[in-house]
């Protein structure tokens, strides 16, 4: 029934006033449908094209080779010795349940003796330095660093102070680190994993990063097992395949904030462009993504280092993401903040073309969330629409050929992101998580769609003069208290 029927319709009187209600309500929701259709079925096929040019670059680089994932013996990266002294930076504010196992397995899976463990500590967080003390057990590789404030302040502005002390000591005694390491307080490291970042760094690379691994979840209602484990599915195709494609761009990586490795000239460089002599702006709430892009930005050669162990698992940093809804919105909620809004301003449009459509890409989080989120209310409104052709209180409305195109491309589109999702899950994680990763995209998709409404409201409020603060996820379990083993030589889960 088109519109001109529903025009017509008015001049009949008043005595069918109440018909006439009727008949423009369903108009108004078919007028309603047909926009939302159109406005989500097109945004919807650029972001599909856009990672179809994507595709297309891994599966051009994976016939030519040049992205070929070498393996390595474990033990062997394990126990060899550094090109030169690594420095390792761990940010830790309210982390006493967790820092003690990771500072323990760090330093058994690293036994190099030319690397220093730099933990950053807050004086009113007694706690976790008090946990961090234990860890340590006397280890001269490992040095608390107290900050001279009250915490928290930002993730960046405990990383400068950890800076500012590693020069210090670079300064006393008479040597210079060769690369710094930056990981979190909640992170298994992989026994692999520093040899392979040393030589990145001592083959030329001034920042590179390792794939990180986020593990599936076990613990916990079976509803936080699927919050928690649906960041295994971004981070398989993110770091299997969008990573790849930039470093072989040449383009500049984002940091994951977690294994990767800057050279110290590099770092240097980037300190001795700011007033302060800090590498990190403080007021930052991503400074793992600038710090890659930085680093491209003044001269530095970027690189993604994916190797895997001759047990074929991933040579990787693992850790448990959070798994309760509220803390999973408020972590990606500071990433689109940080990244997509924060990003526009602070990082710019700057670099070749290739440099803008990766930036283009981190940047669309708040369009995806948008045209979600009308995604999902044309889905109710399609249905509510249904009821009212199946009860005869009006008449379907005929798809136009364009709304029929894109529905169908857009369906293609859907099946083959499907396919590779559950791809790379399987690839990690085995064939049953990986078609756990497929079931989950409805709730990452929500998850995507409530961060980006507060990462909108977060960036208002900074438009207004409110200061950037640590809005850190709290960590409750380290892998090793729940049966991943601490062993280097078993880097497995139990059960």
């Amino acid at each position: 029934m088109g519109l001109s029927h529903y025009t017509q319709v008015t001049y009949l009187g008043k005595g069918v006033a109440l018909s006439i209600l009727e008949l423009d309500l369903w108009q108004w929701l078919a007028l309603v449908q047909h926009e939302l259709l159109l406005f989500a079925g097109v945004f919807f096929l650029i972001g599909a094209l856009d990672d179809l040019a994507i595709d297309g670059v891994w599966l051009w680089l994976k016939a030519s080779g040049r992205a070929k994932t070498p393996s390595w013996p474990r033990s062997l990266l394990q126990k060899r010795g550094l090109h030169g002294p690594a420095a390792v930076l761990i940010p830790a504010w309210h982390e006493a349940a967790v820092i003690g196992p990771t500072i323990r397995h760090l330093l058994e899976s690293w036994p190099q003796p030319t690397l220093r463990l730099y933990i950053g500590c807050y004086r009113n967080d007694p706690a976790t330095l008090e946990a961090g003390i234990a860890a340590a057990h006397g280890d001269p590789r490992v040095r608390l660093v107290i900050h001279d404030r009250d915490g928290p302040s930002t993730k960046a502005d405990c990383l400068n102070r950890l800076y500012a002390a590693l020069t210090i000591d670079e300064a006393r005694g008479g040597h210079r680190f060769a690369s710094v390491v930056f990981h979190d307080a909640e992170d298994m490291v992989d026994p692999a994993a520093l040899a392979l970042l040393d030589d990145a760094i001592a083959g030329g690379a001034d920042f590179a990063q390792l794939p990180v691994e986020p593990l599936a979840q076990r613990h916990g209602h079976w509803i936080a097992q699927q919050i928690g484990s649906h960041y295994c599915e971004e981070f398989a195709e993110a770091h299997g395949k969008a990573m790849v494609v930039r470093s072989a761009l040449g383009a500049g990586l984002p940091g994951a904030g977690v294994g990767c490795a800057t050279s110290r000239r590099a770092l240097h460089k980037l300190a001795a462009r700011r007033a302060d002599g800090l590498p990190f702006a403080s007021d930052s709430l991503t400074e793992d993504y600038e710090l890659g892009l930085a680093i491209a930005a003044v001269g530095g050669r970027c690189q993604f280092v994916r190797a895997r162990g001759d047990d074929g698992r991933l040579i990787a940093t693992r850790a448990f993401f959070p798994n309760r809804l509220d803390a999973v919105v408020r972590q990606k909620s500071r990433w689109v903040l940080g990244i997509a809004l924060q990003g526009w301003d602070r990082v710019g449009w700057s670099g070749g073309l290739v440099e803008c459509w990766m930036r283009l890409r981190d940047r669309r989080g708040p369009l995806t969330a948008l045209v979600l989120l009308a995604g999902y209310a044309l889905v109710v409104l399609t249905g509510l629409m249904g009821v009212a052709v199946a009860t005869g209180l009006t008449q379907p409305v005929p798809l136009t050929p364009l709304l029929t195109g894109l529905l169908i491309a857009n369906a293609v589109a859907f099946g083959w992101r499907l396919v590779l999702r559950f791809g790379f899950t399987a690839r990690e994680y085995g064939w049953r998580e990986g078609l756990m990763a497929a079931a989950r995209l409805p709730l990452a998709n929500v998850i995507a769609i409530m961060a980006g409404r507060r990462a909108l409201f977060a960036y208002a409020a900074t438009l207004g003069g409110r200061a950037a603060a640590w809005d850190k996820t709290d960590h409750e379990v380290h892998p090793a208290q729940l049966g991943l083993s601490v062993r280097p030589s078993a880097i497995k889960v139990a059960g």
